[in-house]
């Protein structure tokens, strides 16, 4: 399976470190890659996290676009500048940038949301919060 899916929930440490769901690593794992790269979710409250397959094919839709192009540098920037390579340890485990927990509003605990091709990382009230009926 090279999909993500299914909702973890884990505690972060006294470090700020959170472990990445098993199954999450095994689908990393499957397309070869051991990181990630994680950026602020520019339409919730959450971090925004994908493969680096995903963001290569990100960066050749991209390139499409014409080059030096005000379009094509806004979503570079946008995009790019705020992303950041994760890795996780032996024992599976992450450590947020600080930018990141703030955003999401994560003090304790992290909610893993299985998306397909990627997956979001969020703060479990804010995530029930967002997933309400209106």
């Amino acid at each position: 399976m090279k999909l993500f899916l299914y909702t973890h929930l884990n505690r972060l440490d006294r470090k700020g470190r959170v472990s990445v769901p098993a199954d999450f690593r095994a689908v990393l794992a499957e397309q070869g890659f051991t990181n990630f790269a994680a950026f602020p979710s520019f339409k919730s409250a959450a971090i925004e996290c994908w493969t680096p397959g995903r963001m290569e094919q990100l960066a050749a839709t991209l390139d499409e676009l014409d080059l030096f192009s005000d379009q094509q540098d806004a979503y570079i920037t946008t995009l790019f500048a705020n992303a950041r390579p994760m890795t996780y340890d032996g024992e599976g485990r992450i450590s947020l940038p600080e930018e990141f927990v703030r955003h999401a509003a994560i003090t304790t605990d992290a909610l893993f949301i299985g998306r397909g091709r990627s997956f979001q990382i969020w703060e479990p009230k804010a995530y029930e919060r967002a997933e309400a009926p209106a």
